[in-house]
């Protein structure tokens, strides 16, 4: 079965991406990111130490040869902002992806949509292959598809709410709306179910930090997503049965005596 993701020109070979923070040590990370599967890792370009590599690195423990680093404008609350980290991450030679973010609300965490899409454009346009998280809005992921964007990243909840997948409804608007690039379910997933959830839904892929690094035990609840994406995607594929309100017989009733 061919199934490969690919975003922009890039094959990617698991449909969970993982994020990096909120973990106890740098150890810990790089345990939980080998037990996820994951092939994609997201960075906040803030916390990567670009001027003093003598300094402890994050990136020092992700190896850039088994993974690919996805930089983020987390903490961003400002076009200005999101555009001078996506460019420090790429100046540092980090990669030409970037995961946009432009937070319009420090107590939700929304996104700030106008300026998400005035960012988009902007960084399309200077060759960056733009991921963009954003609101669960059709029309806005439209529009960001529109400029430029290699994936549109929806939210499932608010980021680290563990809310799981507020609006299904939306998310299959979405997909069913955007053919051309990949959709992947960002923020807000709290255990596996949310994860196979958003597969079974069709979503392209999930990212997840806050439900695994804030788990009692994130080595074992890395591999817990791991088989979530693969039987999420798998139910997605082999397509579900539909929803009844009357019962059938699972047994055939010819031949009864």
């Amino acid at each position: 079965m061919d199934d490969r993701l690919i975003v922009s020109s890039i094959e990617i070979k698991s449909r969970l991406w993982v994020g990096t923070g909120k973990y106890k040590d740098f150890d810990e990370t790089a345990c939980a990111i080998e037990a996820s599967g994951a092939d994609i890792v997201t960075v906040a370009v803030r916390r990567v130490n670009i001027t003093d590599r003598k300094s402890p690195n994050l990136l020092d423990y992700i190896d850039p040869k088994k993974y690919k680093i996805l930089p983020n404008t987390a903490g961003c609350y400002n076009v200005e902002d999101a555009l001078r980290y996506a460019r420090l991450g790429r100046e540092a030679g980090v990669s030409d992806m970037v995961k946009l973010e432009v937070i319009g609300d420090e107590r939700t965490l929304f996104p700030d949509v106008c300026g998400l899409l005035k960012a988009t454009e902007i960084l399309a346009k200077e060759g960056f292959i733009v991921l963009p998280y954003t609101s669960d809005d059709p029309i806005i992921a439209q529009r960001l598809v529109d400029a430029g964007a290699a994936a549109v990243m929806p939210l499932g909840a608010p980021i680290g709410s563990g809310l799981g997948i507020r609006n299904p409804y939306n998310i299959k608007i979405i997909l069913e709306l955007i053919k051309s690039v990949p959709i992947v379910v960002d923020a807000g997933v709290g255990t596996a179910s949310d994860v196979a959830e958003a597969m079974e839904l069709g979503c392209d892929a999930v990212l997840v930090n806050t439900a695994i690094a804030g788990a009692k035990d994130p080595i074992m609840m890395a591999g817990a997503m791991k088989h979530a994406v693969i039987a999420g995607r798998y139910a997605y594929k082999s397509g579900r049965i539909p929803k009844k309100l009357y019962a059938t017989a699972s047994s055939p009733i010819e031949g009864m005596l």
